[in-house]
């Protein structure tokens, strides 16, 4: 989620809003568990009203990267309904609480207000895991400016080092790219502040109008990173030290959607796509038998 510094080429034009996060989908019928795994962790959303408090806490704020919006835990931006999770990027003035002035430095601090907001919800504290097969089956939202992303951070608390403690980036995606999924690692050894970060990059067929299954399988061994079951990407442990390979201990589940920031505002933002909905519709956690 914390993105590279290289430029990325615009594949296409965006397409038309879909007009709610399920209108014409249907729930696929239940795919078999991976043979080598069995599940240990899974919310099908097969409730309504707001995600399970059990499994889910909120990011709000500013948070990162320069993006635009303001995350909220409101039901304007994030709900379970029709058996799905939906987070809904809105365009909409939004009163900032933490506010100082326009002079200070910090960015978090000198917007009075949003201009977007959204959701950002993360498993940390509540649940945890190493090694396994993650995997999220959604529909992506639409539009220039929409950066949605499923991601897994270190749980080590005591150090603030986001690099030492590793990030997996299973799905990252902007608007302004139509076709392209992407898949990173980031540590102390690759990263992009160095230049050096690990990214696979493969485009499918219309993210933001179908849904698609986005995974890793993760051993000691390797990352694997999979769209609909297929690799496109995989990170070897080279056995050397943790920073090249921070990923020996466990790791918490991170799912946002974005507006905007230094990677998905380099195209500017298309105010006509919003509504931005990212429709999730379950959330799946493996680990070997």
């Amino acid at each position: 989620m914390f993105r590279p510094s290289v430029v990325f080429v615009l594949l296409g034009l965006c397409l038309a809003l879909f007009p709610s996060a399920t209108a014409g989908q249907k729930k696929t019928p239940e795919r078999p568990k991976p043979r080598k795994y069995r599940l240990v962790w899974a919310d099908e959303f097969d409730y309504k009203g707001p995600p399970d408090p059990r499994k889910w806490g909120f990011e709000t704020g500013f948070v990162r990267n320069k993006e635009l919006q303001y995350y909220t835990g409101r039901p304007e931006n994030v709900r379970v309904e029709d058996g799905m999770l939906v987070i809904e990027a809105r365009r909409e003035k939004f009163r900032n609480p933490e506010f100082t002035n326009r002079k200070d430095k910090n960015w978090r601090l000198n917007r009075a207000f949003a201009r977007y907001t959204s959701a950002s919800l993360t498993t940390r504290g509540r649940a945890d895991w190493l090694y396994g097969r993650i995997e999220v089956r959604a529909r992506l939202p639409r539009g220039r400016g929409a950066w949605p992303a499923i991601w897994m951070l270190g749980s080590n608390e005591e150090n603030a080092n986001r690099l030492a403690d590793g990030e997996i980036d299973i799905m990252e995606h902007v608007g302004f790219e139509p076709a392209a999924i992407y898949g990173t690692v980031h540590t102390e050894a690759y990263n992009d502040s160095k230049g050096t970060q690990r990214v696979g990059r493969t485009e499918i067929e219309n993210p933001a109008g179908e849904f698609h299954v986005y995974a890793i399988e993760w051993t000691p061994e390797k990352l694997d990173f999979l769209v609909d079951g297929r690799v496109y990407y995989s990170f070897p442990n080279e056995r050397r030290t943790r920073a090249e390979w921070p990923f020996d201990r466990k790791f918490y589940l991170k799912i946002n959607s974005a507006v905007g920031g230094e990677w998905a505002g380099r195209e500017g933002i298309d105010d006509a796509s919003f509504p931005q909905l990212f429709a999730i519709d379950y959330v799946r956690v493996y680990q070997s038998k």
